[in-house]
């Protein structure tokens, strides 16, 4: 036999072994691919990943990922009221490692909201005093008469002075905001729906902060008003993807059980601007999960949104 020969067997004789062994053992090849955020099976509830929770101790250490915001939000508070208590320069800068603390020190000033402070009463005027004399006299025309009211005449202004003292022009009225801008600037009025869905869960009931909107996977889900995005991500107990945004007059919206979010921290949107889609991370249905506060306090979100048809 060649030596090319003798080669071709040696390799003929391997590869036989080598089939041999897959067809006695069965093992299929392993797919180390995580399963799709969808995937589960209809009706179970998602493992929650708690990174914020409430504290129980009035303090708070930071992690990555977290932001006052959303420290504030898990907490009830006011984000304002912990960069006071802490001393922060900014909201935006905390550290990582860093100790909050939730509860105010000795001695330090409650924020109020300007539409709580005491409205001062209203008090009448006095009377004006009523002049009981008479303020012009009837004269009979006669040369003297006339000679008199003449003489009683102020003299004419020179030209200069009558100028000076000639009305100033009327100051033109700021003009009025067009009829197309949004009201969020000022106010929580005219904020609009996030997504069109039947309304499943209420303000309050069952201890509830927010209200539920049932929809269908992957729903667009829009901004209720323009403001900036501070926090995005997942690390709220409860909340799955969560959403939350800042807007005109310390509102907050927060828009939860996301399957995906689409704008991120820092950035500004507006009014009816696509921000995430509707999914249902830590919830045991498809849903939309929203919540309005104000200084750190929820609200009842059907006081703010339009009514519908």
């Amino acid at each position: 036999m060649s030596r090319a020969a003798g080669r071709r067997s040696v390799w003929l004789v391997v590869m036989l072994l080598g089939l041999a062994g897959c067809a006695s053992s069965g093992i299929a090849p392993v797919d180390n691919r995580s399963p799709v955020p969808h995937a589960a099976k209809p009706g179970s509830v998602r493992p929650a990943t708690p990174q914020i929770a409430p504290s129980t101790n009035g303090l708070h250490t930071v992690q990555s990922g977290d932001t006052l915001y959303a420290i504030a939000f898990a907490n009830g508070l006011d984000y304002r009221e912990i960069a006071i208590w802490n001393q922060l320069e900014s909201a935006d800068r905390i550290l990582v490692g860093q100790v909050l603390r939730l509860t105010p020190p000795a001695g330090a000033v409650e924020i109020k909201p300007l539409d709580e402070e005491p409205v001062p009463n209203a008090r009448p005027l006095d009377d004006l005093p009523v002049l009981r004399e008479p303020q012009a006299q009837l004269l009979v025309y006669s040369d003297a008469n006339w000679a008199r009211v003449s003489s009683a005449r102020p003299a004419p202004l020179p030209a200069s002075a009558a100028a000076s003292a000639a009305p100033a022009a009327p100051v033109a009225a700021p003009p009025a905001p067009a009829s197309g801008a949004s009201a969020a600037s000022t106010s929580a009025e005219g904020w609009q729906w996030p997504v069109d869905g039947a309304l499943i869960g209420r303000f309050g009931a069952a201890g509830g902060k927010g209200i539920d909107i049932a929809g269908a996977r992957n729903t667009p889900v829009r901004a209720v008003a323009a403001g900036k995005v501070v926090y995005s991500g997942s690390g709220l107990r409860g909340y799955g993807r969560l959403l939350i945004i800042k807007h005109a007059g310390e509102f907050l919206s927060a828009y939860a059980h996301n399957e995906a979010i689409l704008v991120k921290e820092g950035d500004m949107v507006t009014a009816g601007q696509k921000i995430a889609l509707m999914g249902d991370s830590d919830a045991d249905r498809v849903k939309l999960h929203l919540e309005i506060r104000r200084y750190g306090k929820p609200l009842d979100p059907l006081s703010y949104l339009p009514e519908r048809p």
